[in-house]
């Protein structure tokens, strides 16, 4: 006699993949009404609340149907690292089985969150260690925005998330759909309310998605460039070959018409005898002179099989001073969370590659061998 197979089980809706306006339709979906959003996002984001049941302005029947239907999934820590320097990095695994890396950067009066966005990066930017592992697949807004809920409940009262940057794993604006809906529970009253201008999503250049950006998303925008030609920006930043330094400043100069007094971000690693002459900090001097432009001079963080050198602190300093000598404000930004892999570029994760670029890498490695 053969056997009936048993039903397959219905995969619950994960409401952590949702803004309020995404949860708006849902609910009206359901012959709900749209302010139903505001009340879940209230109990999520506001007090940390999971359970559906222990919504009490939600109808019992609605509860019901969301204990039974629906679910608020996050991606799960499995190793959690604390810092010489008070920062934090946390593992966390995603239901696919990888894992992403998020940081925490405690300072006097603010607590700054570099969240990922994508399993890996497609990108391949030779200076950054994360770029060496290859590419898995985007995160959802669920994994996204999990990671400011995992981040927050595991600080609880120790510290607080002031600022998000999506400057982890990953080139946000090619997940773009999932970042923005993310970036709009950080920034929603409702949720976690952050200023737009302490919201940042950083991009090494892709052109189409930040003009999209302009028109859909007000957050701060800092550009990966880190070079002030083509030439050697198609060697360090390979989307360039497809979006050049025109075209690139051209999306910079959009955003910064957005509002009054608004400047762009710009990120420059500091890498020795490749970037840091003091013509190329003329260069960039020039490349700038019609962009409101702030600059961040990030000192190279290492990584095993890497041939690249930071530059010296004298030259990073005169380098600095030579910038700031021509009216744009420059900082150097402080290496942070170095003792746990936590600075900039040095995160990894554990990335299922599909790309391959791990295997070309190794091959390329014995090549040089022999």
């Amino acid at each position: 006699m053969n056997s009936v197979p048993e039903p397959a089980k219905l995969k619950k809706t994960n409401l952590l993949d949702f803004d309020r306006k995404g949860l708006a339709a849902f609910f009206v979906d359901l012959g709900e009404k749209p302010f139903r959003a505001t009340q879940l996002l209230k109990w999520i984001y506001q007090e940390g609340l999971t359970d559906f049941d222990l919504m009490t302005n939600l109808s019992k029947p609605l509860r019901n149907f969301l204990t039974e239907n629906c679910c608020l999934e996050t991606p799960e820590i499995v190793v959690e690292q604390h810092a010489s320097d008070g920062v934090y990095k946390w593992a966390l695994q995603t239901h696919c089985g990888n894992r992403v890396e998020t940081v925490f950067i405690p300072e006097e009066g603010r607590g700054t969150l570099c969240v990922s966005s994508q399993i890996g990066c497609a990108l391949a930017c030779t200076f950054c260690s994360t770029a060496q592992q290859g590419f898995n697949r985007n995160l959802s807004t669920s994994e996204i925005i999990g990671q400011v809920y995992v981040a927050q409940n595991r600080l609880g009262k120790e510290a607080r998330v002031t600022n998000v940057v999506m400057m982890g794993m990953g080139e946000p604006l090619l997940n773009f759909d999932n970042v923005v809906a993310a970036m709009n529970l950080m920034m929603d009253d409702f949720a976690y309310g952050l200023s737009k201008r302490r919201v940042t999503v950083s991009t090494s250049g892709v052109v189409p998605a930040m003009y999209r950006l302009t028109e859909v998303c007000d957050v701060s925008l800092a550009v990966s460039l880190h070079a002030v030609t083509d030439e050697l920006r198609d060697e360090l930043v390979p989307i360039n070959k497809k979006y050049p330094l025109k075209e690139l400043m051209e999306a910079c100069r959009a955003n910064a018409k957005l509002a009054p007094r608004r400047t762009v971000t710009f990120e420059y690693v500091m890498l020795d005898g490749v970037n840091d002459s003091l013509e190329d900090a003329h260069g960039l001097v020039d490349l700038l002179s019609t962009v409101p432009a702030k600059i961040n001079l990030i000192p190279f963080n290492p990584f095993p099989l890497s041939s690249y050198r930071c530059s010296s602190n004298n030259r990073i300093h005169q380098f600095k001073t030579l910038l700031n000598d021509a009216g744009i404000v420059t900082t150097v930004r402080k290496t942070r969370g170095e003792d746990i892999d936590a600075a900039c570029g040095q995160l990894v994760g554990q990335v299922k590659d599909k790309s391959r670029r791990h295997l070309k890498l190794k091959l390329a490695g014995a090549e040089s061998v022999v």
